[in-house]
C-alpha cells in the first residue's frame, strides 16, 4: 500500500502515545487476519492457516492496488492491536457525494476499553474528509450492544436498517 495516503495519526490522549496507525502492508496479513479469527461473533469463519493465507494475501492485493480503499492497523509497542478498512463509494443520489464506508473495526481482546476504538474511529473520520466524503457509514452486527453504545456515543446515529443476503 505504500505511503501512508491518510491525514497523520494524531494522539489527543497521552495513555495512547504509544499507539500509531498506518496504512496496513503485506507483512500485517497475519496480525490482521488473527484480529478477525479472535471475534467469536463476526461469524465469517475467519481463520489464519496455510490453507487460508492465499486469500487473504489476495484480499490485501485488491485493496492495495485499489485508491478508494485503506486499510489500516493500529500498532502499539510494534504489535497489531486494531484495524479498520476505509473505502470510499461515488454515490449518484445526493447530487454526486461520495461517501465513505467504515467496515471491520477490529480491537484485539486484550486492548479493548483503552481508547484504541475511539482512537481508530477518528483517524477513519479525517481520512474520509480529507477524501472528500460527504459522510460516513458503518454497521455493526445487531448483537453487538456494546459497539453500538460506543458508536453512538461518537456521534453515530441509527438512521438506516440494513439488509444482507449470503450470495
Amino acid at each position: 500500500m505504500g505511503a501512508d495516503r491518510g491525514p497523520a495519526a494524531t494522539d489527543p490522549v497521552s495513555r495512547l502515545s504509544a499507539a500509531t496507525i498506518r496504512e496496513a502492508r503485506a507483512e500485517d496479513i497475519e496480525a490482521v487476519a488473527r484480529l478477525f479469527a479472535e471475534d467469536s461473533l463476526g461469524g465469517h469463519g475467519d481463520r489464519w492457516d496455510e490453507s487460508t493465507r492465499p486469500a487473504y494475501e489476495a484480499a490485501f492485493a485488491a485493496i492495495a492496488a485499489s485508491p478508494q480503499n485503506h486499510l489500516f492497523v493500529l500498532e502499539e509497542a510494534g504489535a497489531v492491536v486494531g484495524t479498520f478498512q476505509v473505502t470510499f463509494l461515488p454515490g449518484f443520489s445526493g447530487r454526486g457525494a461520495l461517501r465513505a464506508k467504515l467496515e471491520g473495526v477490529q480491537v484485539r481482546g486484550d486492548r479493548r476499553s483503552r481508547g484504541y476504538g475511539a482512537l481508530m474511529i477518528a483517524h477513519a473520520e479525517a481520512v474520509a474528509r480529507a477524501g472528500g466524503a460527504a459522510s460516513l457509514a458503518l454497521t455493526s452486527n445487531k448483537a453487538r450492544t456494546d459497539a453500538h453504545r460506543f458508536y453512538e456515543r461518537l456521534g453515530y446515529a441509527r438512521t438506516h436498517e440494513g439488509f444482507k443476503k449470503t450470495l
